[in-house]
């Protein structure tokens, strides 16, 4: 059991993911309807005897298989537009990161605060503490707080490379000469992790993301103590 929850994904920890797995399972279950229907008549197609050799037309059913499709793309088309403008929404933002994509590594740095700016590498196999991730595991977290709007500006100073975090829905690409834009909500304690989701050299795989939400107050004082 405990491998098999190891493969899964990490859970929503913004409004955004949550709607988004939302939208997910509501297109399965359609999709799911769709193909118990389809097999449903092929078996009876195959299995059953009737024979009509004088069918020409049948404007009933082809007005069903016509209008059919078109009320179901309908019901998966309006929540996916709806979605789609809440994620390219920008809201206004309490507090706004810069993030700078190296080869191989990632350099953050909190535009609000004084001298809070910071390079983080993932930690090499070799010197990983007992219960840490391997090849997921940074030096310097990303620490934010929950509960506040979050904007992420994203460059790059080599090649393309992309912030990723799963379970807040936020995927945004780092091109160099281009400030990318995002905002971001978290409403739970813990930490997420991510990687580069753009293939930008031989060391790819081994630019982890790691975001550590804690309470505002406890964020200020991380600040303070920076």
């Amino acid at each position: 059991m405990a491998t098999w929850m190891n493969l899964n994904t990490q859970d929503s920890i913004s409004p955004l993911m949550e709607q988004l797995i939302f939208f997910h399972d509501h297109t399965m279950m359609i999709l799911i309807i769709i193909t118990l229907m389809v097999s449903y008549i092929m078996s009876s197609i195959f299995l059953n005897k009737y024979i009509n050799r004088y069918l020409l037309e049948g404007q009933m059913i082809e007005l069903m298989w016509t209008l059919s499709p078109a009320i179901t793309l309908i019901f998966i088309a309006l929540p996916s537009l709806q979605l789609l403008y809440l994620l390219d929404e920008i809201n206004s933002p309490m507090i706004s990161v810069k993030t700078i994509g190296h080869q191989w590594y990632w350099s953050y740095e909190l535009s609000d605060f004084k001298n809070t700016e910071f390079d983080s590498y993932m930690i090499p196999a070799n010197d990983l503490k007992n219960f840490s991730f391997r090849l997921l595991e940074v030096d310097n977290r990303l620490i934010l707080p929950i509960n506040l709007q979050i904007q992420m500006m994203v460059s790059s100073s080599d090649v393309i490379h992309s912030w990723t975090i799963p379970s807040s829905s936020i995927k945004i690409d780092a091109t160099p000469g281009r400030l990318n834009q995002t905002t971001f909500f978290m409403n739970q304690v813990g930490l997420f992790f991510g990687q580069c989701s753009e293939i930008c050299g031989t060391n790819h795989s081994f630019m982890p993301i790691v975001i550590e939400s804690i309470l505002s107050k406890n964020f200020i004082e991380w600040v303070k103590n920076f």
